[in-house]
Order: C-alpha cells, then sequence, then structure tokens
C-alpha cells in the first residue's frame, strides 16, 4: 500500500493501481497549502467542509476493481454529539493492507468503534487540536486502536496550516518511534511499527 500526502488531511491511498484520494479542499481554504490537481478511481470525504469535502477538486476516472473492502464508522467533528461543527465519517479501507482514515474526528469513540478499527495497519489520524481531537488525546487514541503506522494529519507546519492548531511536534514529542519521509510511504507486512511522519507535497514555498 502507497500512502502520498498531499495536505492538510488529504492523502492518496494506492493498492494494485487502485487510487483512492481522502478529504480534497477546496483551493485557498488551507494557508499554505495549493491546489489539487490529481486523479482518482474514487474520492472519499469525511465530511462537506470545504478544508475536506471538495470531491469536484479531483478528476475521477475508469479504473480496475476496487481492492479494498470499505466500511464506515459514524462519529462527530466535536465533542458536543455535532452541535458545534457536525458530523463525521471515519473510513476504513481493508485489503492486502487495512488503512483508516479518521476525518476530523473530535470525540471519544465507543468500545464498539474502537473494535472495528483495533489493529489496522496505517492510522491516518488529525493531531493538531481546535476542530479535532489534540496531540495528547490522538495519542491516545492511537494507542488503544494500535495501528503498525500511525500519520498524523490536520496540524500547522512551517508556512501552512491553521493558525489555531498545534504543530506536529505536539504529537511526536510522545512518541518514541518517530521517522521521517518524504511526501509518501509504502506501507508493507514487513514494515516496522512506527510514527510516520510525511512532508506535505502542496506546501507553497
Amino acid at each position: 500500500m502507497k500512502i502520498t500526502y498531499l495536505a492538510h488531511s488529504c492523502f492518496i491511498v494506492e493498492e494494485n493501481g487502485y487510487r483512492v484520494i481522502f478529504d480534497p479542499y477546496k483551493p485557498g481554504s488551507v494557508p499554505g497549502c495549493g491546489p489539487i490537481h490529481e486523479t482518482a478511481n474514487m474520492v472519499i470525504a469525511s465530511h462537506g467542509h470545504s478544508d475536506h469535502g471538495a470531491v469536484d477538486q479531483v478528476k475521477v476516472v475508469e479504473g480496475g476493481k476496487c481492492p479494498f473492502a470499505i466500511t464506515t464508522i459514524k462519529s462527530y467533528h466535536d465533542d458536543k454529539l455535532g452541535l458545534l461543527r457536525g458530523k463525521n465519517k471515519i473510513t476504513v479501507l481493508r485489503g492486502q493492507m487495512s488503512l483508516a482514515h479518521m476525518g476530523d474526528i473530535g470525540c471519544k469513540l465507543k468500545d464498539s468503534q474502537l473494535k472495528e478499527l483495533a489493529g489496522v495497519d496505517v492510522l491516518l489520524i488529525p493531531v493538531g487540536g481546535h476542530f479535532t481531537i489534540n496531540a495528547a488525546e490522538a495519542k491516545a487514541l492511537a494507542d488503544k486502536i494500535e495501528a503498525r503506522v500511525v500519520i498524523p494529519m490536520h496540524y500547522r507546519g512551517d508556512g501552512f496550516g491553521y493558525d489555531v492548531i498545534g504543530p506536529v511536534t505536539e504529537f511526536t514529542k510522545l512518541c518514541t518511534d518517530v521517522r521521517y519521509y518524504g511526501d509518501e510511504i509504502e506501507v508493507t507486512p514487513k514494515t516496522e511499527r512506527q510514527t510516520a511522519v510525511l512532508k506535505c507535497r502542496l506546501h507553497e514555498i
């Protein structure tokens, strides 16, 4: 499974030549991040906000058979049952490898929901706080899910992201297994357990 970090919470996930893009954003909606010019076989949005739900920014093309069994878990964008920011959808892809994209999770999960996520190979999780769970909450949640590869997203970087959310270092300082990459990572059954920090490909310099 190849995972490419475009920006914010937007990723390309590829397996057997099949491309899924998560949470594309509207141009100009995420400070310091350039527009998305990508094609995919499928686009998935965790919710409809402009920095996550701009599915029209991706050209959807016919491709091979989807290699994933896809399930969704209903959740909230805040800790007030969605009263502040609405609902959020967690998506789980299960193929040769498994991956969970947590969207803009802002609430605690029930034991039954955690069971659905337990042991996924890859976890894409927001860590910046304010609009989502914060770094400490993300670490606690990641520890419960026990994914082999945890990839932080939705944080403030050097010259990109919202000022009100925290930097990725607030999360990585809580981890003992951090590794740094370019903007992509290939995850296989032999990939070691780690927190993988990917570079934002669409950071406008």
